[in-house]
């Protein structure tokens, strides 16, 4: 058997994965990443429609991992936020919760479609002679010795290094076979992923709207065109994907509104079951978990990215830290710093979310008064709502040194 050896070994190239795997190798480590899917897979338009709103603190980081200017010109920058209530067919209650970038002097955030992210990503990973990535190939298995740890691939290489990190999103197979448990439930729902084109200019205006059914989200992209994350109960998700184009289309309109014209989906609709999952632990001995493989939250506050770059941030930033010191990154001591770190904050935020949607996603007269009064109550105290959009935008708390747009 063939053995590689390098400093860090990482499973899993989505877009965590790579993010880690560029972050250490620009710092100076030698990284193995290795990925089922080939550099064509992931970047591929049919591969996810998905796009991420990448939180000012997350464009900071890209900026100084040199990632920024490979996307910039496809990411719409986030300008306002509107939050209310919905009712499907039917008139929205009168309050509501408003962002605007104007209160706290930078855009709230930035919007990039996924593949765009994707292929910067591969091509800035390119650029680095320490970087080895290792497409097209699975993990059989990880074995885990006092000095180091070795993983076994499908095309019979052997990696040796000295710490492995996770990185296979929550299905994540290395996490089960190190004996981290999850706490996990599903929510009964789907999300559907389209982009639609409209006739009017969005102006850079993201909202989110509470329907009985879940979350209804509008996300700006580049052009006349917006992201759509529908929520919806499982049996009506399959129900809506059964429909012939014009049905849908219909279903679809009923949802929108008209304040942007007409409208057209444009391309496949995604699909996706929802599901909350966290960790019991993001370390062990000479191995952590990041990104999906640590926590999956429900996507209505369009966190779930910015969670795994926090985690890119802070585990780079532990592995540099201690190596730098001479100490071994990958002793169970100091990879727990990483996981005081991030579990807080990752439990923290799938509460909130996981609360919100209960609380939405329902139809109750009275439940859906307070809410709306508590959306208007908020919009009226101006520090209130610029702590959230500071929470929002990634820049509370103690941040690592990549989140503040410095090198790691």
């Amino acid at each position: 058997m063939a053995v590689t050896k390098s400093d860090i070994a990482i499973a899993g190239g989505g877009m965590a994965g790579m993010t880690l795997a560029l972050a250490l190798a620009k710092a100076g480590l030698t990284v193995c990443l290795a990925d089922r899917l080939s550099p064509a897979e992931m970047s591929s338009d049919a591969f996810d429609g998905r796009v991420s709103a990448l939180a000012y603190s997350s464009v900071r980081m890209m900026r100084a991992l040199d990632l920024w200017q490979r996307m910039e010109k496809h990411a719409q920058p986030i300008n306002q936020i509107l939050v209310n209530e919905g009712r499907q067919n039917g008139r929205a209650l009168p309050f509501s919760l408003h962002f605007d970038h104007h209160e706290i002097g930078e855009p709230l955030g930035d919007i990039v479609e996924n593949r765009h992210i994707r292929r910067a990503l591969l091509a800035a990973m390119a650029d680095q002679p320490n970087l080895q990535f290792m497409p097209g190939i699975t993990v059989n298995s990880l074995n885990v010795h006092d000095a180091d740890a070795a993983i076994e691939l499908s095309n019979g290489t052997e990696l040796v290094a000295k710490l492995v990190v996770a990185a296979e999103g929550r299905d994540c197979a290395l996490r089960d076979a190190q004996g981290i448990g999850t706490v996990a439930w599903d929510y009964d729902q789907f999300g559907l992923v389209t982009t639609v084109e409209h006739e009017h200019p969005h102006g850079g205006v993201a909202y989110e709207q509470f329907l009985p059914t879940g979350p209804f989200a509008i996300l700006p992209m580049t052009g006349n065109r917006s992201s759509l994350v529908w929520t919806e109960k499982t049996s009506e998700a399959r129900r809506l994907l059964e429909l012939p184009a014009a049905g849908f289309a219909a279903e679809l309109a009923a949802r929108f509104g008209a304040h942007l014209g007409e409208i057209a989906a444009t391309g496949p609709v995604w699909s996706y079951p929802l599901k909350l999952q966290l960790a019991r632990s993001y370390v062990k001995h000479r191995f952590a978990l990041v990104g999906d493989a640590a926590h999956t939250i429900h996507p209505l506050a369009g966190q779930g990215f910015n969670l795994g770059l926090k985690d890119v941030a802070a585990l780079t930033e532990t592995v540099l830290d201690a190596a730098r010191l001479g100490t071994d990154y990958g002793d169970e001591t100091v990879l727990r710093r990483y996981e005081r770190w991030r579990r807080f904050d990752s439990t923290v935020l799938a509460a909130v979310t996981d609360s919100m949607n209960r609380l939405f996603s329902n139809d109750i007269l009275p439940l859906r008064l307070v809410r709306d009064l508590g959306l208007g109550i908020v919009d009226q105290i101006a520090p209130l709502r610029r702590i959230l959009m500071r929470h929002a935008g990634g820049d509370l708390g103690t941040l690592p040194r990549l989140l503040r747009g410095e090198p790691a």
